[in-house]
């Protein structure tokens, strides 16, 4: 199945995966209210949805959505609600980047309306189509996980210190999956020259939260992969001229390598509980 914003792949297998925020299309009446189109696209997890082309050839069931996360962040709490308390984040309709800087010129913000809108019109639609691919698979196999991919820039001082690791596994504190899973995930990521944390500073956004039902047969899990395990990351500050950095083969197929473990073990972990 495909629209002109959301693709979907539906495989065999008793995995799915999420690509939330590899979009960056933005329709024209909301681009024209931005200061920058590269600033609106600044935060996308850049190549995600290249580094994991191989889950498809597992069998996987991949969900795509093609709209920027400046459009609307599939990932946030529909409610307005923060993930994450007290800390620096962006929201479900983001006015500003992870940086801090506004999106939005003066008095375009999106207000209660549009935001509204944008949820009925992408929002709703993308869940309902996970929600649906849960539902087919887990009628077939009775245990399904739902792993949500993701990338983000190895430092970002506004939302956390210093550099993050590698791998960055979410289960929101066990809640999402049993713990055998989370353990076989951070088992395929203990590999040489790579650091990997489960329920570190990103512990899952709204979709792990959602989907994660273990007690149901529902096992949800978040990597939030540092862009340099798979990319030539800047040291400098990022700009139009050096951001996003070209996709590097070379770096990207041994951090590929990883990630091919990590799927497998998700599988694996599904097929014992089927």
């Amino acid at each position: 199945m495909s629209a002109d914003w959301l693709e979907v792949h539906a495989g065999d297998a008793p995995l799915i995966v999420g690509f939330p925020h590899t979009g960056t299309d933005i329709p024209a009446e909301i681009e024209a209210g931005l200061v920058s189109p590269w600033l609106a696209r600044k935060d996308a997890d850049w190549w995600i949805d290249r580094l994991y082309a191989f889950a498809r050839e597992l069998g996987a069931t991949t969900v795509r959505t093609r709209l920027s996360r400046t459009v609307i962040d599939v990932n946030r709490d529909p409610s307005g609600a923060s993930l994450y308390p007290g800390q620096a984040t962006t929201e479900l309709c983001p006015t500003t980047t992870f940086d801090g800087e506004p999106l939005y010129r003066g008095g375009a913000e999106p207000d209660a309306a549009e935001i509204a809108a944008r949820r009925e019109r992408w929002f709703s639609p993308y869940h309902a189509e996970i929600e649906a691919q849960i539902a087919r698979l887990k009628t077939r196999y009775g245990a399904v996980v739902f792993y949500d991919a993701h990338s983000i820039r190895s430092r970002i001082p506004r939302l956390f210190e210093g550099e993050l690791p590698h791998f960055n596994i979410g289960t929101n504190g066990g809640a999402t999956c049993a713990p055998e899973l989370a353990a076989g995930v951070a088992a395929a990521c203990d590999r040489p020259g790579y650091r990997h944390v489960v329920d570190g500073r990103f512990k899952g956004g709204w979709a792990t939260r959602r989907y994660g039902r273990p007690d149901e047969g529902v096992h949800a899990i978040q990597m939030e992969l540092a862009c340099r395990a798979y990319l030539d990351e800047p040291d400098s500050e990022v700009g139009p001229d050096n951001w996003p950095a070209p996709f590097d083969e070379a770096r990207a197929s041994a951090c590929r390598a990883v990630l091919g473990e990590v799927l497998s073990a998700c599988l694996a972990f599904a097929e014992t509980r089927s």
